[in-house]
C-alpha cells in the first residue's frame, strides 16, 4: 500500500511530511484524526503522548504495518510505502520478539539478511554494533538468556544494520535501566551526528527532553502541540534576577521581590529578553552588584501534565475516542 502524496508537495527538507493522517478501527474507534507532522532530516524528534493516544498506530502506519483510513505525505521525499524507500529505514517495535534460540548475532545478522545486505557487509555491520550498543560480550549467546534491557539494546542494533537514513524507535528504553539508558541516549545522539533522522516514540518525557530536538505531544489521536522545546515552552518563560543587598523600591514594577539574608530577588514572567535587559540596565545605573541572573521555563512534564488535565484539574480522557460514544454525549440527531 503507497498513500496518496499527489495532493502534497514536500521540497525533500523534511525525513518525515505527513498531513491529514487517520485510522479508525472497527467500533468507530477514531484512532488517529487528521494528523500532521513534519521532521526535518538530521534531527531528533520525539512522539510525546499517554497510553491510547495513537502514537503507535502512527509509527506502524509510517512503516506499512497498519493500513490508514486515510493518509498524505511522505517519508525520505517518497509517498508513505514506497517500497525502495521502506530499505533506507530502520525499525524498532514497541514490543519485539526474536527466537530465543538464536544469539544475539544472528538476530541482527537476519535483519541484516532481510535488507538485503551482503554476507560480509552484515556480518561486519553487526559485530559493530553489538559493540555500539553493549552487547559485544553477549552477542554468541541465547537471547532466551537475555535480560529486557538487553533484549532492547540488540533490537536497536537490529534496526541499525541495515545503514539507515531514518531510524523509528518505538519505545527503545523500554525496560533498560539508568546506566543502559544513558548509553542508548549516547547512541542517538551519535546517529543524529552522522546525519540521521531518529524518530522517537516514547512516554519517558525526560528521556525525550533531553536528546529531542523537536517535540510532538499527541492526545486523543491529535497532534496538540508541535515545535522546539524553546517554542513549546516560550510562555512559561521567567526570569530571577539577584543582587546584594535590598532592592529598591521600583523594582515592584517588574515582579515579586525576595530576601533572602544579605541578598535579594526579583522573579518576573516575560518572554521578552527586553524587559529583563531594562531591569538590568535600571539596577546598573543605581550601583548595584547583579550576583545572578537565571533563566526558568515550564518542564517538558509540566506542560504535558497541563494538556492532559480538565478545567477540574483532574486526569482528562486521553484514548483514542469512540465515535458513537461522542455523538450520543453531543446529543447527535
Amino acid at each position: 500500500m503507497v498513500a496518496d502524496a499527489r495532493t502534497h508537495t514536500s521540497d525533500g527538507s523534511n525525513a518525515i511530511d505527513l498531513v491529514d493522517v487517520t485510522k479508525m478501527y472497527a467500533g468507530r474507534v477514531h484512532a488517529l484524526q487528521g494528523v500532521a507532522m513534519r521532521v526535518p532530516r538530521g534531527e531528533i524528534f520525539g512522539l510525546l503522548g499517554p497510553n491510547g493516544a495513537g502514537k503507535s498506530t502512527l509509527v506502524k502506519i509510517m512503516t506499512t504495518i497498519v493500513r490508514p483510513t486515510t493518509a498524505h505525505g511522505t517519508i525520505l521525499g517518497m509517498p508513505i510505502g514506497h517500497r525502495p524507500t521502506l530499505a533506507r529505514v530502520g525499525y524498532l517495535p514497541e514490543h519485539h520478539r526474536f527466537p530465543a534460540y538464536l544469539t544475539g548475532r544472528q538476530c541482527v545478522e537476519f535483519f541484516g539478511a532481510m535488507s538485503l545486505m551482503r554476507r560480509t557487509e552484515r556480518k561486519r555491520r553487526t559485530s559493530e554494533l553489538l559493540d555500539v550498543v553493549g552487547m559485544g560480550a553477549w552477542g554468541d549467546r541465547r537471547v532466551g538468556t537475555y535480560s529486557k534491557g538487553m533484549q532492547q539494546r540488540t533490537g536497536l542494533a537490529a534496526a541499525l544494520v541495515n545503514d539507515p537514513e531514518l531510524v523509528i524507535l518505538d519505545e527503545p528504553t523500554d525496560g533498560v535501566d539508568p546506566v543502559g539508558r544513558r548509553e542508548i541516549r549516547d547512541v542517538l545522539l551519535r546517529m543524529r551526528d552522522e546525519g540521521r533522522t531518529v524518530f522517537l516514540n516514547s512516554h519517558l518525557l525526560g528521556e525525550v527532553e533531553l536528546v529531542c530536538d523537536r517535540v510532538a505531544i499527541m492526545l486523543k489521536g491529535k497532534v496538540e502541540r508541535h515545535g522546539t522545546m524553546a517554542e513549546l515552552t516560550h510562555e512559561s518563560r521567567a526570569w530571577r534576577v539577584t543582587i546584594e543587598g535590598a532592592l529598591p523600591a521600583w523594582s515592584a514594577e517588574f515582579g515579586v521581590v525576595s530576601t533572602d539574608g544579605p541578598r535579594a530577588s526579583i522573579d518576573f514572567k516575560s518572554d521578552d529578553l527586553a524587559v529583563l535587559q531594562a531591569l538590568i540596565d535600571r539596577l546598573r545605573d543605581e550601583g548595584a552588584v547583579i550576583i545572578g541572573v537565571r533563566e526558568t521555563r515550564e518542564s517538558l512534564e509540566d506542560l504535558f501534565m497541563r494538556l492532559v488535565r480538565d478545567v477540574d484539574g483532574r486526569a482528562a480522557a486521553v484514548g483514542a475516542s469512540n465515535v458513537n460514544h461522542a455523538m450520543r454525549a453531543g446529543g447527535a440527531r
